[in-house]
C-alpha cells in the first residue's frame, strides 16, 4: 500500500515537473515559438507611399514581414473584384479620394478608433480626418496626403497683359471668379487672342465646386437637388467662362494639354498640389516663369488618400501600428521632400523644408501658399454616389465646351440623368 502511493505521488510530481518545463524558457531553450513575425500584405500604387519609407518600417518593426505590393492598372477596380471575392484581400490597402464608394462595405474594415486612432487625431487636418469616416461614424481611412487647390499662372504672361504679376498681389486682386474672368478677357484682348485664360470647362466647375460645403449630398443619404446653389454657380460659372472665350478646351493627361501649357497657350489654371510635378514634366521650357497664388474664389481640396485596415487581417494592431508609423507627421514631411505629397499633418507645415525655394516657380516657395490654403478647406461631404453624379455634370458640361451645345436645353438634360442615375 506504501510502494502504491510513493509511486503514485512519483508520477503526479513528473507530470508537474513537465507542465512547468513546458510554460517555462530556460537558458538557451529556443524561443522560436515568441519570437516568430508577423505577416502584413500592404497594397498601394506607385508614389502613393515612398518605396524607401517602406524598407525603413522593414526595419523599425522587425516583429512584421511586410509584403508591400505595388499594384498597377485600375487599382480601384482590382480591390473591388478581390473585396467581391472576399479572397486574397490584402491586410492594409491604401485608398484614393474614391474612398467614399467604399463606405456601404464600411463592415469590411477594421474601425480604426479601436484600434487607437483617436489618440492621434489632434495632429491631422479635420476636413481631411472626417473623409476617411462613415455616415455611422466608423473610421475606415487614416489621413495620408492631401491636394490643397492654388492658382497656377504665368507671371510672364500676366505682366505682358497688364496684370499684376507678383504672388501677393495678384491675390489680392483676383479674389473671386468674376475677377478671374475679368482677367482672362483681358488677356485675350492684349495678347491678341493667341492665349487662353485656363484649360478646360471641367476643370473650373470642380475648382468651383471644391470650395463650397454643401455638394450633391447630404450625411444622411439624401440628394440636395441640382437647384443647391453651390452646383448652380459651379455649373454657371463654367458655362460663363466658354462663352467669353477662356477655354483652351486642353483636357489634363493628354498631348494637346501639355503642349498648351509648353508652348504658352494657357495662360494659368486653378489646380491641386501635385500639379507642381505634372506641370513641371508638361511644360520644361517654361521653367521659371509660373508662379502660385491663392485660388480666386476661395480654398479646395483635390485629390488625397488614405490607408485602411481590411476586417479579414487577422493582425490589426500590428497592422495599425505600421499604418500610423508611415503617416506620422515626420514621416509626411520626408515623403513631402522626395514625392511632392503634401501632408495632412499641419504641424509640419512650418518646418523649413516646406519653404523651399523652387527654381521651376521663379524662386518662389509654393509651399506656404498650399499650407494655407490646406487650413482652410471647407468641411464637405460627398457620399458613395457622388463620383456617378459628378462624372454625369462634367461630361454634360464637355458637350457645351467642344459642341457647342445650348447650355440651358444641356441643363434640364443633365437634371434628367441625374433623376435616373440616383432611381438605379
Amino acid at each position: 500500500m506504501i510502494r502504491r502511493k510513493k509511486t503514485c505521488w512519483t508520477a503526479i510530481m513528473m507530470v508537474c515537473v513537465l507542465l512547468i518545463s513546458g510554460c517555462s524558457i530556460w537558458p538557451g531553450q529556443d524561443d522560436s515559438a515568441n519570437n516568430k513575425k508577423v505577416t502584413l500584405t500592404l497594397w498601394y500604387w506607385n508614389r502613393s507611399i515612398d518605396d524607401k519609407l517602406i524598407a525603413k518600417a522593414r526595419e523599425q518593426f522587425p516583429n512584421i514581414e511586410l509584403t508591400a505590393q505595388k499594384i498597377g492598372g485600375d487599382f480601384k477596380a482590382k480591390l473591388k473584384t478581390t473585396l467581391a471575392a472576399k479572397s486574397g484581400e490584402p491586410d492594409i490597402v491604401a485608398l484614393n479620394d474614391w474612398i467614399m464608394e467604399l463606405f456601404p462595405s464600411e463592415d469590411r474594415f477594421y474601425n480604426l478608433y479601436d484600434l487607437g486612432a483617436g489618440d492621434v487625431e489632434d495632429q491631422y487636418l479635420e476636413w481631411k480626418w472626417k473623409q476617411g469616416i462613415t455616415p455611422s461614424g466608423q473610421m475606415i481611412g487614416f489621413p495620408m496626403d492631401t491636394g490643397p487647390t492654388a492658382l497656377f499662372y504665368r507671371a510672364d504672361l500676366f505682366k505682358e497683359a497688364g496684370l499684376p504679376s507678383e504672388p501677393e498681389d495678384v491675390t489680392r486682386q483676383l479674389n473671386s471668379w468674376e475677377a478671374y474672368a475679368a482677367a482672362g478677357e483681358q488677356i485675350k484682348e492684349k495678347l491678341g487672342g493667341k492665349v487662353f485664360l485656363t484649360d478646360n470647362i471641367g476643370s473650373v466647375y470642380n475648382q468651383v465646386l471644391s470650395q463650397g460645403a454643401e455638394r450633391y449630398f447630404r450625411p444622411d443619404g439624401s440628394f440636395i437637388g441640382m437647384d443647391s446653389p453651390l452646383v448652380r454657380t459651379s455649373w454657371d460659372t463654367s458655362i460663363d467662362f466658354k462663352q467669353k472665350g477662356l477655354l483652351a478646351n486642353a483636357d489634363g493627361w493628354t498631348p494637346g494639354w501639355n503642349a498648351a501649357m509648353n508652348n504658352g497657350e494657357i495662360a494659368s489654371f486653378v489646380g491641386a498640389v501635385w500639379m507642381k510635378q505634372v506641370l513641371q514634366e508638361a511644360a520644361p521650357d517654361t521653367s521659371g516663369k509660373w508662379r502660385v497664388a491663392r485660388a480666386p474664389g476661395g480654398d479646395g481640396n483635390n485629390g488625397g488618400s488614405f490607408l485602411s485596415i481590411l476586417k479579414s487581417s487577422e493582425h490589426p494592431q500590428e497592422a495599425f501600428e505600421l499604418v500610423r508609423w508611415l503617416q506620422s507627421p515626420e514621416n509626411q514631411l520626408e515623403q513631402y521632400q522626395t514625392l511632392n505629397l503634401f501632408p495632412s499633418a499641419p504641424g509640419v507645415f512650418d518646418s523649413p523644408a516646406m519653404k523651399e525655394e523652387e527654381p521651376f516657380f521663379g524662386g518662389q516657395a509654393t509651399g506656404p501658399v498650399f499650407a494655407e490654403s490646406a487650413q482652410h478647406v471647407p468641411d464637405a461631404f460627398f457620399g458613395e454616389r457622388y463620383p456617378s453624379v459628378h462624372n454625369i455634370i462634367t461630361r454634360r458640361l464637355n458637350d457645351v465646351a467642344k459642341q457647342n451645345a445650348d447650355p440651358q436645353q444641356v441643363w434640364t438634360d443633365t437634371v434628367h440623368r441625374v433623376e435616373r442615375e440616383l432611381q438605379r
